[in-house]
């Protein structure tokens, strides 16, 4: 088996000790593999067995897996403003603009939410225990009330709340109220 590939693996090996702060000196202690095995290895002048790359992971403190494992493309996705899920309540005037792409199964929304001088969310089902939600008011005021227990926030403020209870988000404020949400659902 191939493991240096072109020098990808050397090179791998290079930037995590370097990410890590580390000397060859120190790598070769941390990982019981010599100095001089260690610089050919990332000069891409050596084809090392998959003991020794095993050991050089254990030194950085990383899977081998990830020592090994080509990395993967960033995944970038715009979302044109034009082209954002919206949501919303002609009586209320309540807006819910979803600002993340839609990842099925991935658990973070990013939201904005606008609505109208004494608008109210209503009442919102708790969700599944493990998920959180962070809100960041961006203009006028806004109650939350977490389980009966309400929390005015105004331009500015920010919250975070464990949502596996009931909640409301009212406008307490003159004019317009908006804010961004986001939702992490977390595996339990």
């Amino acid at each position: 088996m191939d493991l240096v590939s072109g020098g990808g693996l050397g090179k791998r090996v290079r930037q995590f000790r370097q990410v890590k702060g580390l000397t060859l000196e120190v790598l070769a202690e941390r990982s019981t593999v010599s100095r001089a095995m260690i610089s050919k290895l990332e000069r891409g002048e050596k084809n090392p067995t998959l003991l020794v790359v095993a050991k050089v992971a254990e030194g950085l403190g990383v899977d081998l897996s990830e020592l090994l494992g080509p990395e993967e493309p960033r995944r970038v996705v715009m979302v044109p403003r034009d082209r954002r899920p919206v949501v919303q309540d002609l009586r209320t005037g309540f807006e819910r603009q979803l600002l993340s792409p839609t990842f099925g199964g991935q658990g973070a929304e990013f939201v904005r939410i606008a609505f109208a001088e004494g608008s109210t969310s209503g009442e919102l089902p708790p969700y599944r225990k493990g998920t959180e939600e962070y809100v960041l008011v961006e203009k006028g005021r806004l109650k939350v009330i977490l389980g009966g227990e309400e929390y005015l926030l105004n331009e500015g403020d920010a919250l975070y709340f464990e949502a596996d209870v009931a909640h409301r988000f009212d406008n307490a404020g003159e004019g317009e109220c908006s804010y961004y949400l986001v939702i992490v659902s977390k595996e339990t």
